[in-house]
């Protein structure tokens, strides 16, 4: 998040109706554009004035969508101030919008934490974009609140960081992978209504086979497939990496799988 947005960004129509939208850090967003109103999927960081690009496309009410509350999908709220999510994720939205540093940015914005609004966004919901349908898909896993967004008409499946082709899962607040499983289970059915998945840190279209991947990889770590991992530093220190498709891997701690 930023006070004073500098950052390039692209923009790449991937059809009639949608644009990714994708900073210099690897995070996307994406614009949505019906005959009536238009969505954004995500709003990247917030180093990207993502109304302003918006609205460099289309001049139609904008609706703003977050798949989960982690910073680099939704600090670029700052541009909108009201957004739908997953209830279940508010609290990791309220505990980072209190974080001093945070909290400095915002009142450089002008803007505090009371100004934003997050409605509640649930399995079922649906958007109404005007010849576009969006369609609102649970699927917990990275955050307690995850959800993706089907373009129905479209056949595209913007998934966040829910799906991806490097899934973090070690962080506070991540499902067991025995749990993210059966999540997937659970939304294997969109494969019937959906040819792509548009994810929040791509740089085009996946086929819909990677949920199929991805299924196979947590299937792997649960059942002790796990000779070939290796270990994976980041920020929080070292756990471990699972390969389990090409440029694929999914992020995850032991201690987390029990």
């Amino acid at each position: 998040m930023n006070g004073s947005p500098m950052d390039k960004y692209t923009m790449t129509q991937m059809n009639e109706h949608v644009w990714m939208i994708r900073d210099e850090h690897n995070d996307t967003c994406y614009l949505i554009a019906g005959s009536d109103k238009a969505m954004l999927v995500d709003t990247m960081s917030g180093y990207v004035n993502v109304r302003e690009a918006a609205e460099s496309v289309t001049d139609k009410p904008l609706t703003v969508v977050n798949t989960h509350g982690h910073g680099d999908h939704v600090f670029g709220n700052l541009w909108f101030r009201e957004a739908w999510l997953h209830p279940d994720d508010l609290p990791m939205i309220n505990e980072m919008l209190s974080e001093p540093e945070v909290q400095d940015i915002m009142k450089a914005n002008g803007v505090s934490g009371s100004d934003f609004t997050f409605h509640p966004a649930r399995g079922g919901d649906l958007f109404d974009l005007g010849g576009l349908t969006a369609e609102v898909i649970e699927l917990p896993g990275h955050t307690p609140g995850g959800i993706c967004v089907l373009l129905r008409e479209d056949r595209m499946l913007f998934t966040g960081d829910s799906i991806n082709r490097h899934l973090w899962m070690q962080l506070d607040g991540c499902l067991s992978l025995r749990e993210y499983g059966e999540k997937l289970d659970a939304v294997m059915w969109v494969k019937e209504k959906a040819d792509w998945i548009l994810h929040g840190h791509a740089s085009g279209m996946e086929p819909i086979s990677l949920l199929d991947d991805m299924r196979r990889g947590v299937a792997e770590i649960v059942a002790g497939e796990t000779g070939n991992d290796i270990d994976y530093n980041w920020f929080g220190g070292v756990c471990l990496q699972h390969p389990y498709a090409e440029n694929s891997v999914i992020v995850y701690d032991t201690k987390l799988q029990k």
